[in-house]
């Protein structure tokens, strides 16, 4: 079993839990929580204790046909799952949704350094893309105008906090600088999700970020 050492902040799971991240966020936390025990039995906390909030809170008004149109759509029955292969592979079940596979189904697009990305289609502002940084490699130094949340998939990382493994996520923001490395020996793919721009130190990054969108 994955030991995963770093985990999503309290704050970051009660919005996952309450429904009110931004897409991108939310799919870095649920391809977290599907791998990670602990994170998931928060979550689990966060919903009963919601749940005892919703029991308390005064009775809402609905609209006159809400019971009908309720009835109407269980008539109509759900739809039909889309038969997916339970193939167990580097990514977990939420990212696959989003990828429409595994590894093998990643289009990636070179960025730079030897860097390749594919942007996930999100709503919202907020941004979330899958990241392989060939191993050895370094990424330019850089500091956040936001929240940027890095969960690591394969491979590993490490920077001047620490080393994050499979299954840990970095969260970093406004406060952070950092210079991030990716471990000899495998090739590091990452899930990123940022909600700002952010903040390199080199000219030449920079220039990079207008065609990246990091």
């Amino acid at each position: 079993m994955t030991q995963i050492k770093h985990h999503l902040t309290a704050p970051l799971l009660m919005g996952y839990a309450a429904g009110t991240l931004p897409e991108a966020f939310d799919l870095v936390v649920a391809t977290h929580v599907s791998m990670c025990d602990e994170c998931r039995a928060a979550v689990a906390e966060y919903d009963a204790l919601g749940g005892e909030v919703m029991l308390d809170a005064a009775p809402a008004n609905m609209d006159a046909d809400a019971l009908a149109a309720t009835l109407a759509m269980i008539d109509q029955g759900a739809p039909a799952p889309v038969p997916r292969q339970n193939v167990r592979g580097v990514f977990p079940a939420p990212l696959q949704d989003y990828v429409a596979g595994d590894l093998a189904a990643v289009k990636w697009r070179k960025i730079g350094g030897g860097v390749s990305q594919m942007i996930l289609k999100t709503s919202g502002t907020a941004t979330v893309r899958l990241l392989k940084i060939p191993a050895g490699t370094t990424i330019p130094d850089h500091g956040h105008r936001g929240t940027e949340l890095t969960m690591v998939l394969q491979g590993a990382f490490y920077d001047e906090s620490d080393r994050f493994g499979v299954g840990d996520v970095e969260v970093a923001n406004e406060d952070m600088h950092h210079t991030p490395i990716a471990e000899a020996g495998t090739d590091c793919i990452c899930l990123a999700a940022t909600d700002a721009p952010l903040r390199f130190s080199g000219i030449l990054p920079r220039l990079a970020q207008r065609f990246s969108g990091i």
